[in-house]
């Protein structure tokens, strides 16, 4: 199982908000996609010595 199944499974599980738990997956996959452009077009990694 992924990582996402897995934490689906145990939110589904303890009966938790599921709108909460996509707002969060949604957030960090966003957050990960916008961070991975930056660096694209960037053309460094955050803290990269090429940055400088």
């Amino acid at each position: 199982m992924t990582q996402f199944t897995t934490e689906l499974l145990n939110f589904l599980a303890q009966k938790q908000d599921i709108d909460e738990f996509f707002r969060t997956s949604l957030e960090t996959a966003m957050n990960d996609l916008l961070q991975a452009e930056l660096s694209a077009f960037l053309g460094y990694e955050p803290y990269d010595k090429l940055g400088y």
